[in-house]
């Protein structure tokens, strides 16, 4: 039996990437229409797949090419017994993935219609334990080339992260999802946030509707001390702003199946480019046309794409 916090070790090896987030099991639903409250909908298929937003970050910059290690905290049940063998088939370093005797691994149930949307629901079980006390076991932080965070964990540890790496003059990027408030002191220095127009919304009150209210937003966040911003906009592409530049990166046109992952394999594919030190049109692009894969495609990890499959 594991011990609470201890480590599970697989194929030890120094990174570029670290990515700092959740694990969930997804239990997705396929059906003609998403259920209005109070409503059931018969007739759909069922589907489980791996899923949390840190580890299909994690799936997504492994099969694009990064060098991925993932911080992550699992239960000791099959769902997370399941998670940790796909992170070793998928060459992500499992160094600093813990172990929590007490909490069942993060779940998922997802919804999704015919035309790709979803609605979701998140039991974080372990999810929730992943505390500042074992970041300070992650020697990975003080070398890695990029760190990538999200909002599936306690907010005390993202604000534990960023004040650390902010000290260490580190590149963090925060893709502040699920959307949630997030201080001005974890703003102020950070190398990159990449929110979808609903999480712009939330952080800076500019309801992002196109292009123009994107860029609104942007300027917030670089006001506010954030060095480069990209606002996601689904089948619209991406906007970016720093205070040199500021440009937009269509999106190809796909028929939609499944977008639940979307905005995951897009920030793991950027990622993956700024440690290629490619040009931030060429990062965009890169992550634009990854996205725009996975969305038709049914599921989270399983839609990431490969290297080969971005031309």
């Amino acid at each position: 039996m594991f011990k609470d916090r201890e480590i599970i070790s697989y194929e030890i090896h120094m990174s570029g990437i670290l990515i700092i987030g959740s694990s969930n099991t997804d239990m997705v639903i396929k059906t003609d229409q998403l259920p209005l409250p109070g409503e059931t909908v018969l007739g759909g298929n069922f589907f489980m797949n791996s899923g949390g937003k840190g580890a299909n970050q994690a799936v997504a910059a492994a099969r694009l090419g990064g060098q991925v290690t993932l911080v992550t905290k699992l239960g000791d049940d099959i769902f997370g017994k399941q998670a940790l063998d796909g992170f070793k088939k998928e060459n992500i370093n499992t160094r600093y993935i813990f172990l929590d005797m007490q909490f069942p691994s993060g779940t998922a149930l997802i919804m999704v219609n015919n035309e790709g949307e979803n609605c979701i629901a998140v039991a974080p079980g372990a999810n929730a334990k992943l505390l500042p006390a074992d970041i300070d076991q992650v020697e990975q932080i003080n070398e890695a080339d990029i760190i990538l965070m999200q909002l599936e964990i306690p907010l005390v540890t993202v604000s534990y992260v960023a004040k650390r790496l902010k000290t260490l003059q580190r590149k963090l990027v925060i893709n502040p999802a699920p959307a949630q408030k997030l201080s001005d002191e974890i703003l102020d220095g950070l190398f990159l946030i990449t929110p979808n127009e609903t999480e712009a919304f939330v952080l800076t009150g500019i309801k992002v509707t196109d292009e123009i209210s994107a860029f609104e937003a942007a300027d917030i966040f670089i006001k506010k001390g954030v060095q480069h911003v990209v606002v996601t906009m689904g089948s619209r592409g991406a906007v970016f702003q720093d205070r040199d530049q500021k440009f937009s990166i269509p999106a190809p046109v796909v028929k939609a199946l499944d977008t639940t992952a979307a905005g995951d394999v897009f920030n793991g594919a950027l990622v993956v480019s700024l440690t290629e030190d490619m040009s931030w049109k060429q990062a965009l692009a890169f992550a634009v046309k990854a996205a725009s894969i996975s969305a038709t495609r049914l599921g989270a990890q399983s839609s990431a794409p490969y290297r080969k499959e971005i031309i």
